[in-house]
């Protein structure tokens, strides 16, 4: 039975729930978001040689050094904008609409954000003892990068928030009444676009951690009817994956630390893996408590 928030969020979805509406709000997305990107790339190009630009896209490909990550970071606009654009235009509903009450936003979010920061924090401080990461970013550094990297990582995880909880889960909950539609498909569709040929045999493993995250964000907006909480999760995950220790490899160039072991490694990363999937239960409950009322 579906919570009265979250029926409440969802009511401006149910005015305009027809498929071939979602189905285009999805072409939107994608179109802006990729338009979006190519513009990004074409400014790189118009201030570089073509022999540079090679370079430039490709350091931005692998995001492992700072300035390609922010970058990799601000392309995550077009897919917020695009959505933002698909809402009033095909369904005639607010782009605040999606994110649900101002109040219980900011609530969830803040929340949310703390709870996962301080047990990340102690899960982290713990890990030190199994396996210390290496330095990667000078502190200094990190720090002139700070101002920058923060936003720009609440647009990315915003907008992600946005497509699969905020426009898909809502629309479809508005025309479906099953669960396995609105809350397990997008967090299956959330979930693929993390695939990777560079996790070799981690790659079943690394799917189903990130499709387990999807479906607690999913179940949180559901609860309390709003995208605060999943933002908040999101956000805070994010600072510790990619601002504070990152394994090594694409998206690691803004953090203070690195793993000692890549994306291939099947030594240790796979029980990594298996205690990310403890630790996001345990902060799911947490949530769960404080959120719910």
């Amino acid at each position: 039975m579906r919570s009265p928030e979250f029926q409440a969020l969802i009511a401006p979805a149910r005015q305009y729930p027809q498929i071939w509406r979602v189905l285009l709000g999805i072409l939107l997305i994608i179109f802006i978001y990729i338009a979006t990107t190519a513009l990004i790339f074409w400014a790189g190009f118009a201030y570089a040689t073509p022999f540079k630009f090679l370079t430039w896209a490709n350091a931005v490909s692998r995001a492992e050094t700072p300035v390609p990550t922010l970058i990799v970071l601000f392309t995550f606009s077009g897919m917020a904008l695009g959505t933002i654009l698909a809402a009033p235009a095909l369904h005639y509903r607010s782009p605040g609409s999606l994110f649900g009450p101002l109040g219980e936003t900011l609530r969830g979010f803040v929340i949310a954000a703390a709870s996962v920061l301080i047990i990340a924090a102690i899960a982290f401080v713990a890990s030190l003892f199994f396996d210390p990461p290496l330095a990667h970013l000078p502190f200094s550094e990190w720090l002139k990068y700070l101002p920058l990297a923060l936003p720009l990582l609440l647009i990315q995880t915003s907008a992600e928030e946005l497509v699969f909880r905020g426009y898909l889960q809502q629309q479809l909950a508005a025309r479906f009444k099953s669960r396995f539609i609105w809350m397990v498909i997008p967090s299956l569709l959330f979930a693929s676009l993390h695939y990777s040929a560079e996790l070799g045999t981690n790659l079943w493993l690394v799917l189903g951690v990130t499709f387990i995250f999807a479906l607690i964000s999913a179940d949180l907006v559901e609860k309390t009817g709003s995208l605060g909480a999943s933002i908040g999760l999101h956000f805070a995950n994010n600072i510790f994956a990619l601002l504070v220790i990152s394994i090594d490899g694409p998206l690691s160039g803004l953090s203070l630390y690195k793993s000692s072991y890549g994306l291939a490694d099947t030594t240790i990363l796979p029980y990594v893996l298996i205690a990310n999937i403890l630790v996001l239960l345990i902060i799911w409950r947490i949530l769960r408590f404080l959120l719910v009322r």
